[in-house]
């Protein structure tokens, strides 16, 4: 770390100590009160990355790293631990976790490597003491975003189709045990989540990850929509007031307004 972020980041922890001390706001907060705010921040720190907004991204960042010390001023007044533990603890860990490459310890001196190929990701995880591969997956994740995660973590351990047809194969399947299920023979609920995670998996043959691919396409729809919206009301409409018909074409308006991007 250069000499200027170390003076930066000691600036910002010399700005929480006296917060946590003078601010009434700062000086109430717990771990409990600070975790749904920095949920939402790392979910602002995601749009900005989605929109590449890099402006908003420095922001967002700086937001994230302010929670980080706050949580660990917080441990340290409570006798938990600290700053340089939490530090410590990862480089540790990414030590660990790249015995193939030879990395420094705390005083700058190289590491010898002790292997010459990388291991598996997950094989070196589950050294750390781990009961199972998929155990760093929180229950608590969006349902999309842990799909992709669960199937990443099982790939990384070697449980996978090799091949992208047997990929394709398993959507193809899910997609017809649906349509059974439609029809009475099978639980639809069920299936159209198998076939939803098939799709996960066969995203990752393309090098997709789905929770960004339904993110651009949210964000797609939502901006569409609105210029739909923008049509309908230039021309004294409402859309409650439109007919099917009209609403079809207000949309496929909005589609070539978004491609030629033409200003309303």
């Amino acid at each position: 770390m250069k000499d200027e972020e170390q003076k930066s980041l000691k600036w910002l922890g010399n700005i929480l100590d006296i917060l946590l001390k003078d601010c009434p706001w700062d000086s109430r907060q717990t771990f409990d009160s600070l975790r749904y705010l920095t949920i939402e921040e790392t979910y602002e720190l995601s749009e900005t990355i989605l929109t590449k907004n890099y402006d908003e991204m420095r922001g967002e960042l700086g937001d994230l790293l302010m929670h980080i010390l706050f949580y660990c001023k917080l441990a340290e007044k409570e006798g938990k631990f600290t700053l340089k533990e939490v530090i410590d603890g990862i480089c540790q860990k990414l030590i660990g976790r790249h015995p193939h490459i030879s990395l420094p310890n705390r005083d700058g001196k190289p590491l010898p490597a002790l292997q010459e190929q990388q291991p598996r990701w997950e094989q070196v995880k589950m050294k750390e003491g781990r009961k199972s591969t998929l155990e760093g997956v929180p229950n608590t994740l969006p349902s999309l975003v842990k799909s992709v995660r669960l199937q990443e973590k099982a790939a990384g351990a070697g449980f996978s189709f090799q091949k992208e047809q047997e990929s394709f194969n398993k959507v193809k399947e899910e997609y017809f045990e649906l349509t059974q299920a439609f029809t009475g023979n099978g639980n639809v609920e069920e299936e159209f989540g198998d076939l939803l995670f098939a799709l996960v998996g066969w995203g990752r043959f393309h090098g997709v990850n789905a929770d960004d691919a339904l993110s651009h396409a949210n964000e797609k729809f939502k901006q569409r929509f609105t210029i739909m919206e923008q049509y309908v009301a230039k021309n004294g409409k409402t859309l409650s007031n439109c007919t099917s018909d009209e609403l079809t074409s207000f949309w496929k308006e909005a589609k070539l307004h978004k491609q030629a991007n033409i200003n309303l």
